[in-house]
């Protein structure tokens, strides 16, 4: 059965429903609670963890089960309650499944997957003693530091995602924290066909943090560089060029590992594009400060409507409100505050947002994604008045507009996509005032900048070519940097 296991119910389940949900396992099962009482543990009468619960999340905002599960839910707002079995373990598999399924009849909903799903078996091809040899050790909750670690070595800790999507839950994000506090990377392993959402890409950027994707011709690739991996040295690492194929197929940065033949394959343009966004704004840290607005400005500008709910983690559970979202985000201060934004399921938009104290003020980092399809237009004239918006009312740092080819959805197949190009850059009227002389305004470009705003004190717009069938627009945009920087 998979590892992970939901229920999406129309009522809470109250304590009663969840004693007799963990129950059914039973009798001989004890519980247990970890995480502040926010998780509840089944275990056997050994003390070991085979059931992970974590507290039901109510879940506000429609689409989110589609989104992430491909699963239909009860009519918003929902109740989302995941339950992850300890790796390895066949009764521990049963019992998450039982359990969500009594949780589901009692509270009204159902259970995903609906059927039992395939084990998924990482934990490294040697034996068990060879691994405890390497350090390796199939982690329990209590003793990983996060009830999403299933393997844990003195180099990484591995987390096995068996769903759709994989996402950054609540789970995955302990499983960060717990990674960056132990001075480790993260590996997400996932079957073949699951998909990454935007949110936690940029989060497996650095290494030795990989999405791990298992493969049956390769056994395992990355599934953002597409380099043939193998279990060594205690992690998921490139197999060596001489080990696994000729140097010429090796992946730009990982010189010597080759490219899985199943991350080339089914390149094609199908038409769909992104509109990516990305932009930082700065404001003084005060009682009337807001934050979420320059997003929102944005997402109305572009799409003609508000985001449609955020969270702290997947699913995005709370209806948009930028001042929960300022109350949070104070409430944490002066920790930064992470938050993911989606829109309807008419328009596919996701962003994340993270909020930071820093000398200058209150910084608010931005990367705002669109998919639309091969009969959709991207709103490209309104890139410059989104632009403007920002700079005059939002404080605007910087902001880069790119266009790419790749899913309306916009999930992260585990599968060559090209890079977006440039459509537009811009700098904020500090930023352009901050420069010597004219060097904002004399650029190497052949257009002249567009200025926004007041004319005695304006931003900044660079248009850049924007086409995504040619990645020279990127020779340009580093003429710019070099320039704008004085090199």
């Amino acid at each position: 059965m998979t590892k992970d296991v939901i229920a999406l119910t129309a009522r809470m389940p109250d304590p009663l429903t969840v004693l007799a949900g963990l129950l059914s396992g039973g009798p001989d099962k004890l519980v247990h609670t970890a995480g502040q009482d926010a998780v509840v543990r089944l275990c056997d009468e050994r003390g070991r963890p085979l059931v992970s619960v974590e507290a039901p999340l109510l879940v506000q905002v429609a689409g989110e089960a589609e989104r992430l599960l491909g699963a239909s839910a009860p009519p918003v707002p929902f109740w989302w309650t995941e339950v992850r079995a300890t790796t390895g373990v066949a009764e521990a598999e049963r019992l998450a499944g039982t359990f969500a399924a009594r949780l589901a009849s009692l509270a009204g909903g159902a259970a995903w997957p609906p059927e039992a799903a395939r084990s998924l078996a990482v934990v490294p091809s040697e034996n068990a003693s060879a691994g405890a040899s390497q350090g390796v050790v199939v982690a329990p909750p209590a003793d990983a530091g996060s009830p999403a670690v299933d393997v844990l070595t003195e180099q990484v800790a591995v987390v096995i995602a068996d769903r759709p999507v994989v996402a950054m839950t609540a789970w995955l994000a302990d499983a960060f924290r717990a990674a960056a506090e132990g001075g480790l990377g993260l590996q997400v392993v996932s079957p073949a066909g699951t998909t990454l959402s935007p949110a936690v890409r940029s989060a497996l950027s650095d290494w030795p943090s990989r999405w791990v994707v298992q493969d049956e011709r390769d056994g395992y690739y990355d599934g953002l560089s597409g380099a043939v991996l193998a279990w060594q040295g205690g992690m998921f690492a490139p197999v060596p060029a001489e080990d696994s194929g000729p140097e010429e197929d090796s992946v730009p940065g990982e010189p010597r590992a080759r490219v899985a033949a199943s991350y080339q394959e089914g390149v094609r343009d199908t038409g769909e594009r992104q509109l990516a966004v990305t932009f930082r704004t700065v404001r003084a840290a005060d009682d009337r400060l807001v934050l979420g607005g320059a997003l929102e400005a944005v997402w109305r500008e572009l799409t003609g409507a508000a985001p449609a709910g955020w969270g702290t983690a997947e699913p995005a559970n709370l209806p948009w409100s930028p001042r929960r979202l300022t109350d949070v985000a104070f409430e944490r201060a002066p920790e930064p505050t992470w938050a993911v934004v989606v829109g309807g399921p008419e328009r596919p938009g996701l962003a994340t947002v993270r909020v930071g104290r820093t000398t200058a003020g209150v910084e608010e980092e931005v990367t705002l994604a669109f998919g639309y399809g091969p009969d959709e237009e991207p709103p490209l004239d309104a890139v410059r008045r989104a632009a403007e918006v920002l700079a005059t009312r939002h404080h605007l740092q910087s902001m880069l507009v790119q266009l790419r080819k790749a899913r309306r959805d916009l999930a992260v197949p585990p599968r060559f996509e090209g890079p977006g190009v440039p459509v537009a850059f811009v700098l904020g009227a500090e930023e352009v005032r901050a420069m010597p002389g004219d060097r904002a305004r004399r650029t190497p470009l052949a257009g002249a900048p567009v200025p926004l705003g007041a004319t005695n004190r304006p931003a900044l717009y660079y248009p850049l070519p924007g086409d995504p069938s040619d990645l020279s627009g990127w020779r340009d945009f580093e003429r710019l940097m070099r320039h704008l920087k004085g090199e």
